[in-house]
């Protein structure tokens, strides 16, 4: 049976679809699932009138949409409308609590959404929010996550922290970074990179203190981390 919000979503899509520019964002983004070709701003303003008129019955209710709108996806952008639901300001009381199904749901869509316009805007919001509203549960998560051989969970472990600024929990950023300091994969190293660049406009002396100490960090890792600082690297 199929969802009606999901249905109201794709319908709303599908009435602004631009197949020339889908055929772009397609070969752009990769991606073998296709696009409608909607611009960012145009998909919140087809998607407005249906969360408007989204009533979910509880957080139980709320996940369910999320997670259909994400498994039965058919064009990208019903992917991005599962998280832009998952991160609605009207919602944002559900999704700062770090209940084991919306943890489970995160690592779901990080697992299997698998590419890196879906998992950075997930890594760097409703999973950065969690843990930084309940370090408690959440640092934990993504210590394991940090360590597991699936690179998209260790991708998120390793950025979750991008807005953190001075709360960065340090111990966990260093963790993250070293599980997956050897790995080749360019999406590992664009990560520590980015996640060291990001952390050296709060605090350059441990930037510059910790690549100094990690000789095995990749020169794209270093390059990255380094930029802003004006340092060779």
């Amino acid at each position: 049976m199929s969802n009606p919000v999901t249905d109201a979503v794709r319908a709303a899509l599908a009435a602004r679809a631009d197949p020339a520019r889908a055929a772009q964002q397609q070969r752009y983004m990769k991606s073998e699932m296709p696009f409608h070709g909607l611009a960012t701003p145009e998909r919140r303003a087809a998607l407005r009138p249906v969360w408007a008129a989204y009533a979910p019955t509880g957080t139980d209710d709320w996940r369910a949409t999320i997670a259909d709108l994400w498994d039965t996806a058919a064009r990208r952008e019903e992917r991005y409308a599962a998280i832009e639901l998952l991160r609605l300001p009207r919602f944002r009381a559900w999704a700062s609590v770090p209940d084991p199904a919306t943890i489970a749901l995160l690592r779901h869509m990080i697992v299997t959404g698998a590419w890196w316009d879906y998992v950075d805007e997930i890594a760097t919001h409703p999973v950065g929010d969690l843990l930084r509203t309940a370090p408690a549960t959440m640092t934990p998560v993504l210590r394991g996550w940090a360590h597991e051989p699936d690179l998209w969970l260790r991708r998120t472990a390793i950025i979750a922290q991008l807005h953190a600024r001075e709360r960065t929990d340090l111990a966990l950023l260093a963790e993250a970074i070293g599980a997956s300091a050897a790995d080749p994969d360019f999406f590992a190293r664009k990560a520590i990179g980015w996640a060291l660049r990001q952390h050296a406009r709060t605090d350059p002396a441990w930037v510059r203190a910790f690549v100094a100490d990690h000789p095995e960090l990749a020169p794209l890792s270093r390059r990255e981390a380094l930029s802003r600082l004006g340092d060779p690297a």
